[in-house]
This record gives structure tokens, sequence and C-alpha cells, in this order.
């Protein structure tokens, strides 16, 4: 009774598993590679950053233009004196006085004589003495309204300003589509990656399932006497040794996917589950020099070193621009009116004219910026050189690869069918007692390593020929720019 009852709960407990199972794939989200990186192209964040990157050039071309347009000021005050200021101004009246009194003395002005008698003259010989009092020249009240207009005529800095913002802008475009075709590379790869640990797995399971078969039939002669204990126990060894590897490649398995989720911009916590195969495909490459040529042409880092570059050489002239003189020509219109009492004395004003402007001395500022741009540009020729002479190396590395590779999974073509056949032989001499359990393990464990050295093989090819159309810019991401971001 006992018995029949744990083997109900074993049935019951498989069940409830196969259903959990059935239940985690049927919500696992199904994801082919195409999938796969539309996905990456939308959540990548290297790319919304570029993207940002570009909306921000394109308001510095804006920009750019703008200190080559007009700039017009409008502007408005009214001012009340709480407190007239004054100022020191010479005493008229003590003037006056005095000037008055030296006159009367040198024209002989007789005046009465207090003692009676005659008149007498007038004398006054007192030295004058500078007297002063404070006068306000201003009005409590005033108000002006002032619009002034000024145009920049020539300013070799805003000229280059503008050339420069156009290839800063060119600049953004060719770091999006790097960022582009690194993230197709990357998500390509990650695919991969998970049908390679899967394909490994089923390998695995493959193996287990045929020891636990040879297990049975082992079981089965030794019921029969046809076996010794020994080779049961063997076989079940195989068993036990397999189960803990075949739990360790789903962990594989689970890991692998959550690269994927990362190089795709998904939540950890999303189900995902890939369709497609790792297959071996032969691809007919160009040689090495065409190779590399089309590297020097279309590499994405290239391009876009390039661009910088150029932007370098800008700078130097941006740096220059100091030395050249500004032409600017302003205008301006005011209204005004002054008052104590709010009854306003009202004029207007209006002048036109031209500045010119020109740095003589500025402490030789302008010639160190000059030198620190042009040392700055000689090392992005020098950095943009050893950035070519990485990406030839990188080619004729990943040439080798592909050539050993192709060589390679030829050879695990015919060494999985000797494997195979090795395998069926020994179950066979097995049934017929000419061979040991020991000739099956060994038979199964090369066929086993067989399988998993091609999809290694194969996998390591998918890889390199994904990193050399990379390398040579053939990623398409011109057409995954424009109809995936959307973006001309």
């Amino acid at each position: 009774m006992n018995e029949l009852l744990k083997k109900r709960l074993k049935l019951f407990g498989f069940a409830i598993i196969i259903t959990l199972s059935c239940n985690y794939f049927a919500n696992a989200r199904q994801l082919t590679l195409n999938d796969a990186i539309d996905i990456a192209i939308q959540n990548n964040v290297d790319i919304k950053i570029a993207l940002m990157e570009i909306k921000k050039a394109n308001a510095r071309v804006d920009e750019a233009y703008g200190y080559a347009m007009p700039t017009v000021d409008l502007s408005a005050n009214f001012l009340h004196y709480l407190k007239k200021p004054q100022i020191p101004f010479i005493d008229f009246q003590s003037l006056l006085t005095y000037s008055t009194l030296m006159t009367m003395s040198h024209t002989g002005v007789l005046i009465p004589n207090p003692n009676g008698g005659e008149p007498i003259p007038f004398h006054y010989d007192q030295p004058y003495k500078e007297k002063y009092s404070l006068m306000s020249m201003a009005l409590a009240n005033s108000y002006e309204a002032k619009l002034s207009v000024s145009q920049v005529l020539f300013n070799s800095a805003v000229l280059k300003g503008i050339g420069a913002s156009h290839i800063y802008l060119n600049l953004s475009q060719e770091a999006l589509h790097a960022n582009v075709a690194k993230t197709v590379t990357n998500v390509s790869k990650a695919f991969y990656g998970v049908l390679l640990t899967q394909k490994m797995l089923e390998i695995m399971k493959e193996s287990l399932a045929n020891a636990e078969q040879n297990l049975k039939n082992v079981r089965a002669y030794n019921q029969q006497g046809i076996v010794s204990e020994f080779d049961l126990l063997r076989a079940e060894v195989q068993v036990e040794n397999l189960k803990p590897m075949v739990i360790q490649l789903e962990n594989t398995l689970s890991g692998t996917k959550d690269g994927l989720k990362i190089a795709m911009g998904l939540a950890q916590s999303e189900d995902i589950d890939v369709i497609g195969d790792i297959v071996y495909e032969k691809a007919n490459l160009a040689s090495e020099n065409e190779l590399v040529e089309k590297a020097m042409q279309k590499n994405f880092d290239l391009r876009t070193f390039e661009v910088k570059r150029q932007i370098d050489k800008e700078m130097i002239e941006l740096d220059k621009a100091g030395y050249w003189p500004t032409i600017a020509a302003f205008g301006s219109y005011s209204f005004n009116g002054q008052s104590d009492n709010f009854d306003f004395m009202k004029y207007n004003t209006g002048i036109v004219g031209v500045n010119f402007s020109i740095n003589l001395f500025n402490g030789l500022k302008t010639n160190e910026k000059v030198q620190q741009s042009t040392i700055a540009s000689l090392q992005s020729n020098e950095q943009y050189e050893q950035l070519k002479e990485v990406i030839n190396s990188q080619i004729k590395s990943k040439l080798l690869n592909i050539k050993k590779v192709e060589t390679q999974i030829d050879i695990h073509e015919k060494t999985i069918s000797l494997a195979q056949k090795a395998y069926d032989i020994a179950n066979i001499k097995y049934r017929e007692g000419t061979g040991t359990q020991l000739d099956i393990q060994n038979a199964e464990v090369a066929l086993r390593q067989a399988k998993t050295n091609k999809l290694q093989a194969v996998f390591d090819y998918i890889s390199a020929l994904l990193e050399i159309n990379q390398l040579t810019g053939e990623v398409n991401t011109k057409e995954i720019v424009q109809n995936k971001l959307k973006m001309k």
C-alpha cells in the first residue's frame, strides 16, 4: 500500500512539474533574431544617448546661425528720485555781490559821509573768496523706451562656428550608426550564444537519455544473470554523473538568456525563449586586402574618428579667429521724457553707426589657444592611424580564425560520424557479450564531445563573421536608422 501511495505521489509531482513547465514556456516571450535586434534598437541606452546628441547638435547648428543673425533688443525704464542728486556749484550770489562792490570801488561811486560834509568815494579792497553751494540739475521723474538693433558684418569666429556646428552634427550621426552596428553585433552574438547553450543542453539530455536507456538494459540483463553487478553499478554511476551536468547547462542557459536580455534592454524578470537554429553556412568572403580596404573606407569607428579630425581642424580656425577684427553695424531709437510733476517734456533720440574692434594684445592667450588646438589635432591624427592599424590587425586575426574554424568543422563532421558508428558498435558488442560498459561510456563521451566541439566551432564561425561585418562596415545601419529610428 505504501509503495502504491509513493508511486501516485511521484506521478502527481511529475504532473505538477510538467504543468508548470508548460505554463512557463507558454508565457515566455518568443523571439527571433530580428525581433531581438528590433527590441535592442529601441531600448539600447547608447543609441538613446546618440539620438540625444543628434538633437543637441541640431540645436548647436541653429545657435551658430543665430550668431550671424541681427540682434534686436527692446528696453524701457521709469525713474523717480526720492531725493534728487546734487553737485557743488559756484555761489553766484556771493560772486555777484563781490563784483558789484569792486565795480563801485573802481568807478569812484560816492557815498554819504557819516561825519557830515561832502560825500566820500566808496572804497573796497577785500580779496574774493570762492564760495560753493549744492545745486540739483535733475528732474524728479524720467522715462526711456529704447529699441536697439545690431548686426555682425564680419566675425571670423561666427563664420567658422557655423561650419564647425555642421561637422559636429555629422559626428553625432556617425556615432549613432556606430552604436547601431555595435548593438546589432552584440545582440546577434548573444542570441547565438543562447542557441548554442540550448543545443548543448539538448546534446546533454540526449546523452542522459542514452545512459538511462543503457541502465534499463543493463538492469534487465543483470536480473537475468547475464551481466555482473559491477556493470550495473557503472551504468548507474554514469546516469548520476550526467544529471548534474544537465542542471549546470540549464543554469548556463538561464545566464545566457539574462545576457541577451541585458543586450536587448529588457527587464531581467521577463521570460524569453529564442526561436532559430545555429547552423554552419560557409561564407564567400573577399580576400584579406579587399576586406582591409573596405574597412578603411566604411568602418564605423574610423568614419566617426575622421569627422572628429575635421572638428579638430575647425577648432584651430576658431581659435585663430581671435586674430581677426569684428565689424558690426548698430542702431537705436529711444523715446524719453523728464518732469518734476508728471507733465513730461518729451523728446526722441536715434543713432546709427558701425563698430570696428580688434584685439592688439591679450597676453598671448590667442596664440596659446591655437597651439593647444593644433596639438589636439596632431593627437587625433596619431590616434586615427593607430586605430587603422588595430582594425587591420583585427581583420587579419578574424580571417585566420575563420579559416581555422572552417577546417575544424569539416573534421568535426567526420568525427561525429565516426563517433556515432563507434557508439552503435559498442552497444551491439555489449548486447552480444563481447563488449563492456566501459566501451559504451567511452563511445558516448566521444560522441557527445564531437557534437559539442562542432557546435562550439559553428558558434565561433558565426561570431567571427559578425565581427568581420562590423569591422568592414557591412552592417546595414542606414536602413535601421531610417526605418526603425525614423530618422533621415
